[in-house]
């Protein structure tokens, strides 16, 4: 058997084997991972938790980064029917679920502070939080990472998504 190959330094979190699955899942080397922070059912990454400073040394505040293609295609479609309008209406109308978003917004920005505090990004999260929706992917990818009960648009884009995993591993294709 081959040896494994070398991990990466801007993989530096990353098993050889993952860094490789993730490579084919983004079409490109990872960046600033720290690690995988969740596995589709299929047994591959599908988050990883990325560093506030890549190794360029550019602010990057999405501290859970969506790498399956099938999922990212999945929550493409969920962005293209309205969902994301519909969840902002809901967040100006509904007091309850806008504290619940601002504590996850509140949670993701601690999280990655206690990582390394980037000043150009602080108190910035991603995803639109807390008083927007502007991406469904790193919603989700939160609610993957840190379980449901978190991020509450994420997990209801979680949940609207279905089975993206059950044509197959999502690391052998980009489809």
């Amino acid at each position: 058997m081959p040896p494994a190959p070398a991990v990466p330094p801007s993989a530096e979190g990353l098993s050889a084997v993952d860094a490789a699955s993730i490579r084919r899942q983004l079409g490109r080397e990872p960046r600033g991972v720290v690690r995988v922070a969740h596995r589709c059912p299929c047994g591959q990454p599908d988050v990883v938790m990325t560093r506030p400073r890549l190794p360029d040394g550019t602010p990057f505040p999405t501290l859970y980064y969506l790498t399956c293609p099938r999922a990212a295609s999945a929550i493409g479609t969920l962005e293209s029917s309205g969902l994301m309008r519909d969840m902002e209406e809901r967040l100006a109308h509904d007091p309850s679920l806008a504290e619940r978003y601002r504590l996850a917004h509140d949670a993701y920005v601690g999280e990655r502070d206690g990582i390394e505090p980037v000043v150009e990004i602080e108190g910035i999260s991603a995803g639109g939080m807390p008083r927007r929706v502007k991406c469904l992917h790193v919603l989700v990818a939160h609610s993957l990472a840190t379980g449901p009960g978190v991020n509450p648009l994420g997990d209801e884009a979680l949940d609207a998504l279905g089975p993206w995993w059950s044509s197959g591993s999502c690391a052998g294709d980009t489809a």
